[in-house]
C-alpha cells in the first residue's frame, strides 16, 4: 500500500477531451465535465476550444483541458472512485486491459449522468479522460486504480 505522498507522485496528469455538438449547450457540457472533479480542482480547469465541422457541416466544438496539480489529482481519482457505481467498477475491472495503454488509463463518462452529478461509464458520445501515471507498468497502474477506489 502506497502512502498519499507516493500516490500523488504517481499521477502525472489528466487530459480531458469532450465534444459539444450543435444540439448541445456548450456551458452544460463544461458543467458536466467539471462535475466529475472536486471543487478545488474545477476552479483551475480552463478549456481550450476548437471548432470542427460534423458530417453534415454541423458545428462541433471540441473542449480540451489538462489537469496537472499533482496534489489534487489523487483527490480527483478518489472522488471518481467514490462516485462510480459498483456495476461500473465491476465492468471496468473485467475490461481493464482495454482501458490501459503503457502508463495511461482511459475512461469515458456519460455527459448526461455527469451533468446530474452521477458519473457513469459509457462508450457513446462521452467525456474522455486520459489519466497518466508516471513511470508505472500496467500492473502498477491497476494497483493504484484499485487504491483510488475505481476498481472493486
Amino acid at each position: 500500500m502506497q502512502t498519499n505522498v507516493e500516490r500523488s507522485k504517481s499521477v502525472g496528469y489528466i487530459d480531458i477531451r469532450v465534444f459539444a455538438h450543435a444540439t448541445e449547450n456548450e456551458a452544460k457540457v463544461e458543467t458536466a465535465t467539471k462535475n466529475l472533479f472536486p471543487a478545488e480542482l474545477t476552479e483551475s480547469i480552463v478549456f481550450e476550444k476548437n471548432l470542427l465541422s460534423g458530417h453534415h457541416s454541423n458545428p462541433i466544438i471540441i473542449l480540451t483541458a489538462k489537469l496537472s496539480d499533482r496534489k489534487l489529482l489523487p483527490v480527483a481519482l478518489e472522488r471518481l472512485g467514490a462516485n462510480l457505481s459498483a456495476i461500473d467498477k465491476e465492468q471496468l475491472n473485467e475490461n481493464i486491459k482495454l482501458h490501459l495503454e503503457k502508463s495511461n488509463l482511459y475512461l469515458r463518462f456519460d455527459k448526461q449522468s455527469a451533468f446530474l452529478g452521477q458519473p457513469k461509464l459509457t462508450q457513446t458520445d462521452p467525456i474522455h479522460l486520459k489519466i497518466h501515471f508516471k513511470d508505472k507498468t500496467s500492473d502498477e497502474v491497476v494497483q493504484l486504480v484499485r487504491q483510488f477506489g475505481l476498481l472493486p
